[in-house]
């Protein structure tokens, strides 16, 4: 009865077309008070905030290593457009774009991967916000929210999980810093027989069915506690993958802000009964995709301004995966730290060093041999404000 209220809220909310911004601030990165090339260059006083333009670019020279065999490439790590504005005081639109990503519109959607974010929305008034369009999902976590440009490595759980994808949120503030976000949206971009194939089936034989509601639903909250000393992005919710199976996850992230110091906590589960991840059906095997799975990560980071101009930050990771047949049978561990030099202060513009390591870590009855990574990597970041 619930999904079915749920269903009837997100398709009265796209026929009065009323679409927002959306509140995943770090998800589009963190405006600043920066100065655009329109102003510097063009000498161009900025009147409206009906169009803001960016461009997040980030690369790196790097060097990586697996089975004791280093290579080494530049490589353009992030290039995304993103372009957002504000009419009035409701109307809002926000599109953030990846240029170095196939533009093929997927079958379900007609959005291509590419299109992070393409909304627009409307602000009722202090407490209320309606979004829809290609949103970011409201799942929580510190890592899942952070622009995807600040990122040496993801975790596993989110390096692996489709979060862009069409639907409709509803924000309300009931004071400040106390935000909750119901969103609902599609489970995946394209048509069920483009995700899984056709006659797909799973590890023990059984015939994957199109489900007719094939949709995710997700409760949000975002708070801020001792005048934002501590903030949380929380989440969890429901979604369905094909008929009969219905897979769960919660994200439950916390950060500490001082002036120099910033350090996170995020724990991310999901409980599937048909694998979304598909880490374990990759891994394991076999001709179907493995049900009844688990995965479980934990990530901190932290980062600390010990001068002016430089930041250190240092960023672990711990996942297990395991099915309700097997148990656990792979762990991995991750281990990152960068020194971040920021020249100018007008300016979102970072050079940086990092390493970043990996192990993989499989119990002895899959037949798979432990092995790790490295890499080390010396290049920027910048997030160009051009208008």
């Amino acid at each position: 009865m619930m999904k079915r209220f749920l269903s009837i809220f997100a398709l009265a909310a796209l026929s009065v077309a009323a679409f927002a911004q959306g509140h995943n601030t770090g998800a589009g990165g963190y405006d600043g008070n920066y100065e655009s090339l329109a102003a510097r260059v063009l000498n161009l006083e900025k009147k409206t905030e009906g169009f803001n333009m960016y461009l997040n670019y980030a690369a790196s020279y790097q060097m990586s290593e697996a089975d004791g065999d280093w290579a080494s490439a530049f490589r353009a790590k992030q290039l995304r457009l993103e372009i957002k504005g504000q009419f009035g005081d409701h109307l809002t639109y926000r599109l953030r774009h990846r240029l170095n990503r196939a533009q093929d519109g997927k079958s379900e959607e007609n959005f291509a991967k590419a299109t992070d974010i393409m909304m627009l929305g409307w602000k009722f008034n202090d407490k209320f916000t309606l979004m829809a369009g290609k949103l970011c999902q409201f799942w929580g976590g510190y890592e899942f929210d952070e622009n995807p440009m600040y990122i040496y490595q993801y975790s596993d759980m989110i390096d692996n999980l489709d979060n862009f994808l069409a639907g409709v949120a509803l924000s309300y503030t009931p004071v400040p810093g106390q935000e909750f976000v119901v969103n609902v949206s599609n489970s995946y971009s394209g048509k069920f027989a483009d995700e899984y194939g056709v006659g797909a089936v799973t590890a023990d034989g059984k015939l994957l069915q199109a489900a007719n509601h094939p949709l995710a639903y997700i409760f949000n909250w975002n708070g801020n506690i001792a005048n934002g000393l501590i903030t949380t992005r929380w989440g969890i919710g429901s979604y369905t993958q094909a008929k009969h199976y219905h897979d769960n996850m919660i994200f439950l992230g916390q950060q500490l802000n001082l002036p120099k110091f910033q350090w996170y906590f995020d724990y991310m589960g999901a409980f599937e009964q048909l694998d979304r991840l598909r880490i374990a059906t990759g891994e394991l095997g076999g001709n179907g995709y493995q049900t009844h799975v688990r995965y479980n990560s934990f990530v901190t980071k932290m980062n600390w301004q010990f001068a002016d101009g430089w930041n250190l930050m240092l960023k672990g990771m711990y996942e297990t995966a395991g099915t309700k047949e097997l148990g656990k049978f792979r762990t991995s561990l991750g281990y990152i730290g960068s020194l971040e030099y920021y020249p100018l202060k007008d300016q979102d513009l970072r050079f940086f060093i990092a390493y970043v390591g990996r192990n993989y870590r499989y119990e002895n009855f899959i037949g798979i041999g432990n092995y790790s990574t490295n890499r080390i990597e010396l290049g920027f970041m910048f997030r160009i404000k051009a208008y």
